[in-house]
């Protein structure tokens, strides 16, 4: 093993491992939260760099650093973002509750490594992490940018899309299968018929209002805390500094970022990362809803309701060879349950802020961050493995003309009573609901056939219009 190198910070010497590109605090840290051996998530890191990057360009066109040391910072995080030096940021999710480990962390890496690029130049000097990499900032303002930054990214980039295509391949299911009929069910009791195309167009509208509550915490999430450095007021921020960074970020990420016209308000409380994470949870409960519908919908196949046939992807189960479980819909199931325990975690850690500074915040990035990405894994998982092969079965038209519930219909002629009586002896005896209104009322046999006709009874609310008529799910 190599022998390690000797860094000091201002509480004296520290190890180092010999090639490492961190410096003393991130090995203090490294040391001192052993705790998940969990590293800061990748998105968060990438935010962080992006925003030293910026802040380098600010300050060399600015002439605060030298032209020299702000390239090699540039570049020195250029690598990062390109996948190099992954290894180099080891601090564990449980740390300081500001991020500073973490913001430190990244300060090291960028400054050695940019030392580095500057001796093959003819650069002598050493990049300091504070006085230049950090200048004009702080991990207070620094690291709740970098979460705004990466859950915008992962709500616009990648979550949007995913409830989108979702919301596409229920429309598409519902174009296709419109005219088949089914039992609609209230209390998990039956109800009276619906349309498959009717009972999707639902989902694809839920995950349609989803992504729109979604969007609506958007503008929120663009605004940074940057500029506000230790607590809010600004101190040893240059002006001018934040407007500079913000729009640089902007023009990079095509997000549109731009400072927080409150920074006390940003750097005290987590309420944007906390109404975000609310409405992660409510859009991870309706596809919870969405899910469960399904696996109902497909259970059986004999003693279930086995209205849905789901892609079969695995055997279910390591005693019954027959047996094929709804394990796509499970899957997703377990990760809106998993969002819910992050968005009680996330609500609690920003009721827990002390005056100017929120100590959770790498727990509700991470927290927030695993929802998004959870939920945009669910929204693909379901769309792509479960409803591109769903279809209805051929026995769940046929159960349609079975349910006694039919007779609602009959009770605008015959009175509630007389319809409930016809029901009740229809279940009890087996006949059919035509036979004994032709028995035992005076409606006549076309009368009957009309008001008994499901697809009539369904009405024809949430057709597709003839354009999209020829959409195949």
């Amino acid at each position: 093993m190599s022998t390690p190198r000797i860094e000091h910070d201002t509480l004296g010497p520290v190890e180092v491992p010999h090639d490492a590109l961190y410096g003393a605090q991130t090995a203090r840290a490294v040391a001192n939260f052993p705790l998940s051996g969990r590293p800061l998530p990748w998105e968060l890191i990438r935010a962080l760099v992006e925003i030293k990057a910026a802040a380098a360009r600010a300050h060399g066109e600015a002439g605060r650093i030298p032209t020299a040391v702000a390239a090699a910072i540039e570049a020195a995080a250029e690598e990062v973002l390109q996948g190099d030096w992954t290894d180099q940021f080891p601090v564990d999710i449980f740390q300081t509750g500001s991020g500073t480990s973490s913001n430190m962390n990244v300060n090291e890496v960028l400054a050695r490594r940019a030392s580095q690029l500057l001796e093959p130049a003819g650069e002598t000097r050493q990049v300091h992490p504070n006085d230049q990499v950090n200048l004009g900032q702080s991990s207070n303002d620094v690291f709740p940018s970098a979460m705004h930054l990466a859950s915008l990214r992962a709500l616009r980039n990648q979550l949007l899309p995913a409830l989108r295509a979702l919301a596409t391949r229920c429309h598409a299911f519902a174009d296709t299968h419109f005219d088949q009929v089914k039992n609609g069910r209230t209390h998990l009791m039956d109800a009276m018929p619906i349309r498959f195309g009717q009972e999707f167009r639902g989902y694809a509208q839920q995950c349609e209002r989803g992504a729109a509550r979604l969007e609506a915490c958007a503008p929120e999430l663009a605004e940074l805390a940057l500029g506000g450095t230790a607590v809010g007021t600004g101190v040893n921020a240059p002006e001018g500094f934040a407007e500079a960074v913000c729009r640089d970020l902007a023009d990079r990420t095509g997000l549109p970022l731009q400072p927080s016209p409150q920074p006390f308000q940003a750097q005290s409380s987590l309420d944007a990362l906390t109404h975000f994470s609310g409405a992660l949870r409510g859009v991870a409960s309706s596809l919870y809803k969405i899910a469960n519908d399904l696996r109902w919908m497909a259970s059986g196949p004999l003693s279930g309701l086995h209205e849905l046939e789901i892609p079969a992807v695995q055997p279910g189960s390591s005693i019954m060879p027959a047996k094929v479980n709804p394990v796509i819909c499970e899957s997703v199931l377990m990760a809106c349950v998993q969002i819910f325990g992050h968005d009680h975690t996330v609500g609690f850690a920003n009721s827990q802020g002390q005056f100017e500074l929120n100590t959770m915040l790498p727990l509700v990035g991470c927290n927030v961050l695993e929802s998004c990405r959870l939920l945009s894994a669910a929204c693909l998982s379901l769309n792509e493995r479960c409803l591109a092969g769903a279809r209805p079965t051929d026995s769940s038209a046929a159960r349609v003309a079975q349910n006694p519930i039919l007779v609602t219909a009959l009770v605008p002629k015959i009175g509630y009573e007389a319809a409930a009586a016809l029901a009740k002896e229809a279940a009890r005896t087996g006949r059919s609901l035509r036979e004994l209104a032709a028995e035992h009322t005076e409606l006549q046999p076309d009368e009957i056939d009309t008001l008994l006709d499901p697809a009539r009874l369904c009405g024809e609310r949430g057709a597709p219009s003839p354009r999209d008529s020829s959409t195949q799910a």
